[in-house]
């Protein structure tokens, strides 16, 4: 590729902490979890973290956590990555979908309190793209129907939205550290929560469940091995200490794109919505609607071809096969999911691309739209 779609910024400092690790007997469980998890639950600003090998590990460990399994339902959104779906489905819960927001393509808050019937235990909001738009909306109805939110953060790390950090505003959140994210462990997540006791469960149910201070061979519940390396997390303290670093570089990114997008009248290109500060996690336009899928496809090979890095984003859950069949779902269920799903084209993004990288990938996108059109 000429340009990539995506690509982590780890400099020497990040190398050294990696290697310091390596020369230490503490390769996992050691004094750099600790670390870690205090320095992400201070940045955020929330009582207690727990550090675990995927974002959706988190989202696991919060479903089971809340004691969320088998006859509940989760109300969810069908835009997003599969794993906010494939968390409820892992417990034995029902994901319930709401259709998203036209402009946001967060979950339409307008729309969740005609979904919540007596087996709804939770509500599961994503940041979509890091976009935080009403999503303390969303929380505000979980609290006045007595309902757990998970805050899916995983998308969202140094976004903001009406003064109040991603992260700060479920029961807990989760973030994840996938070398695209805003920051990387390389693999990784993360739990944050106020509440001790879910602390303490999510840290047994990672460390095959062991409770705090028991021996290795002692096992209070069943568990699983979701552990984050101190190798990982040693990589994820530096990361973190650079955050308003990287949110500067991205923030630059965003704005080239930006201005030099501002005239090509056949995209919908992202913004920052009221009230909000938003840390993209990727950039991602929406063909105009004269547009269809067929030619979003076409655009996507097209600029492969020219070797730029791209993507949908996303593919509507509830049309994954698997999903369909277990959930009863089909085309035309959630309309607003489609037609966004259809035109959506994730562009290169990440942190030292260049102006010159970001005028090659969008005359390229102009060549490709005007081939198709």
């Amino acid at each position: 590729m000429k340009v990539n779609l995506s690509g982590p910024d780890v400099t020497q400092a990040e190398i050294d902490a990696v290697v310091e690790v390596m020369r230490t007997p503490n390769l996992s469980l050691g004094p750099k979890l600790g670390e870690f998890e205090t320095a992400f639950a201070d940045y955020i600003g929330r009582k207690y973290a727990v550090a675990v090998n995927s974002g959706t590990s988190g989202l696991h460990l919060c479903m089971l956590a809340y004691g969320i399994g088998p006859g509940d339902e989760v109300i969810t959104t069908p835009f997003s990555f599969i794993s906010t779906t494939n968390c409820v489905l892992m417990v034995g819960a029902r994901p319930v979908f709401v259709d998203i927001d036209p402009e946001t393509y967060n979950i339409d808050a307008d729309v969740i309190e005609a979904k919540i019937g007596p087996r709804t235990k939770a509500i599961l909001p994503v940041e979509v793209f890091g976009n935080p738009a009403g999503m303390d909306k969303v929380y505000e109805i979980a609290r006045k129907h007595n309902l757990i939110c998970v805050e899916d953060s995983c998308e969202g790390l140094g976004s903001v939205v009406n003064g109040k950090k991603v992260g700060t505003l479920g029961h807990a959140s989760t973030f994840a550290f996938y070398p695209n994210k805003q920051m990387t462990t390389g693999e990784g997540g993360i739990i944050l929560t106020d509440d001790e006791e879910v602390a303490l469960m999510c840290g047994s149910l990672r460390n095959q469940g062991r409770d705090l201070n028991a021996g290795w061979l002692a096992h209070a519940r069943l568990g699983y091995n979701y552990r984050l390396s101190d190798i990982n997390c040693a990589l994820g303290i530096v990361q973190l200490s650079r955050m308003e670093e990287i949110i500067r570089k991205r923030r630059k990114v965003f704005e080239c794109y930006k201005e030099v997008l501002a005239d090509e009248r056949r995209v919908v290109c992202p913004v920052d919505p009221e009230g909000c500060e938003v840390n993209w996690f990727v950039y991602v336009v929406r063909l105009a609607d004269k547009f269809g899928q067929e030619q979003r496809d076409k655009v996507l090979e097209i600029l492969r071809g020219e070797g730029i890095g791209c993507s949908n984003y996303f593919s509507p859950i509830h049309l994954q096969p698997f999903v369909a069949e277990q959930l009863g779902c089909g085309v035309g269920d959630f309309a607003v999911t489609e037609r966004v799903a259809g035109r959506t084209i994730a562009l290169p993004f990440y942190n030292n691309l260049t102006r010159a990288d970001v005028e090659t990938v969008s005359a390229g996108l102009r060549k490709a739209i005007d081939e198709v059109s």
